[in-house]
């Protein structure tokens, strides 16, 4: 949470003006209208979003960290208040360097509430500071999951509802290339 003086020019006195921060941490492998969703309502809330693509060296991603920053970025460039970052280490360390304490998670369900209160509570562990706030998804958006989208359009089907117009071209482009080296 950062903190800005401001002076009134009539009255000739500080005013205390606190800038509330948040980031939303994901892999974004691809990244889905569900995750728009969050974002868009998150920015309308806080005074600046930190949308925060992760790259864990662990697992397989059909995208770079380059690729899923560049998508992140095209399909948030409308809004001001939003940044895109790439972090390979713990979030809590972002969220230090930064000074932003409040982290948000989006919630599908009760397995997706479980695993983030899970989540949530080693964050706490490991950065004392940290709150997080749970954004249940629209129920438009219930059924999207990044795997499942990949796999849908692996077989050429049709995601541009479920995911940025961007990410749709992306898709068809990445499994299009595939398609031509697989024999």
């Amino acid at each position: 949470m950062g903190k800005y003086i401001w002076f009134d020019k009539e009255l000739f006195y500080p005013i205390l003006l606190i800038m509330f921060k948040a980031v939303f941490p994901g892999s974004f492998d691809p990244p889905t209208l569900g995750h728009l969703n969050i974002i868009e309502r998150a920015s309308a809330i806080f005074d600046e979003v930190a949308v925060v693509v992760a790259e864990n060296r662990q697992k397989k991603y059909i995208f770079n960290a380059e690729e899923r920053l560049f998508m992140m970025n095209e399909i948030v460039n409308s809004r001001g208040n939003v940044r895109c970052f790439v972090w390979d280490s713990l979030i809590v360390d972002f969220m230090r360097q930064e000074n932003i304490r409040l982290l948000i998670r989006g919630v599908r369900g009760m397995d997706d509430f479980s695993h983030e209160f899970e989540l949530s509570m080693m964050n706490k562990a490991l950065y004392p500071d940290i709150e997080t706030i749970f954004m249940a998804t629209e129920p438009r958006y219930i059924v999207l999951r990044s795997s499942s989208i990949k796999e849908l359009a692996s077989f050429q089907g049709d995601v541009s509802k479920m995911v940025p117009s961007v990410v749709a071209k992306a898709l068809k482009r990445k499994f299009s290339m595939k398609d031509q080296f697989d024999i």
